[in-house]
């Protein structure tokens, strides 16, 4: 199936400019979220956007594939801009990172028409949300990574995992400020993996509610500990109301690892994140 949007007139290119996409790593913790805020609250885009100003000697405003919430994290975020100015692709990575703080860092720059859209044409996202279940707290993850010290039990929480596969109705799963207009999504996969210490929700959907993994998590967790049954997970999805569901996850585990888009774009693609990951998951 074809991934190009459908633009409005405001999505064309206008005359002389340039679109270039950009692959974004960051950590969040330090962050009000992706989305630029009102009174002094920084964000992840108005750091980018600052940094790419300054390259290009013009405003610039990024369009990104999923905005992250307070304190999540990115591998792999994808973001577009349109440019009059006109500079090596070096130059938007290079220069871009010297004028960025050390928790953002573009990883490529490459050029795309205006059929590319970072959120429109994204055909799925996937993220990774990362529990360190173990008796003592994670001093040198603090932030990156969520903490469950009560063990977890993997293949319970895989099968109410598999509730949840395809297409439903994810209100039980969606902040009560959720804007969606609609709360129909598609799970196209929710792995439940063992990496070390560590257990991952691997979650891959053509799209995500506010909090929604956050509220997957938390439920899994639940299922996780033995305080609910696999077959909970199907009575939460049912009832299509939040305030059966278990509490919401912290967000300092969560990474936006990867948009997918039609290969004809080009875009360059590496490890799914994490990076400290990468020795236990690497498909």
């Amino acid at each position: 199936m074809s991934t190009f949007f459908k633009a409005d007139a405001s999505e064309f290119l206008a005359h002389g400019h340039q679109r270039i996409a950009l692959g974004v790593a960051y950590n969040g913790r330090h962050y009000h979220g992706w989305q630029r805020q009102p009174h002094g609250h920084i964000s992840v885009q108005e750091k980018l956007e600052d940094a790419l100003t300054k390259v290009a000697n013009e405003p610039i405003k990024v369009i990104c594939a999923g905005r992250t919430d307070a304190g999540v994290h990115a591998s792999a975020q994808v973001v577009h801009f349109d440019t009059l100015a006109q500079r090596p692709l070096r130059a938007w990575t290079h220069g871009g990172n010297m004028n960025l703080p050390d928790d953002v860092a573009i990883q490529w720059a490459h050029p795309v028409g205006e059929k590319f859209h970072a959120r429109f044409a994204a055909s799925a996202r996937r993220y990774r949300y990362v529990i360190y279940n173990h008796p003592m707290r994670p001093a040198l993850m603090d932030k990156e990574v969520s903490w469950n010290y009560r063990p977890l039990d993997v293949n319970q929480m895989q099968t109410a995992a598999d509730y949840l596969l395809g297409t439903h109705d994810f209100s039980s799963f969606r902040a009560s400020a959720c804007q969606a207009n609609n709360p129909i999504r598609t799970i196209h996969h929710l792995n439940v993996v063992a990496a070390g210490n560590y257990i991952v929700l691997d979650v891959r959907a053509n799209a995500f509610l506010q909090h929604m993994i956050r509220n997957l998590a938390g439920l899994l967790m639940k299922v996780g500990t033995g305080e609910a049954a696999p077959e909970w997970a199907l009575e939460v999805l049912m009832a299509k109301d939040r305030r059966v569901n278990a509490a919401t996850a912290p967000p300092y585990g969560l990474y936006f690892v990867d948009a997918e888009y039609d290969t004809s774009f080009g875009l360059p693609k590496g490890p799914l994140g994490p990076h400290f990951l990468v020795p236990w998951m690497n498909a």
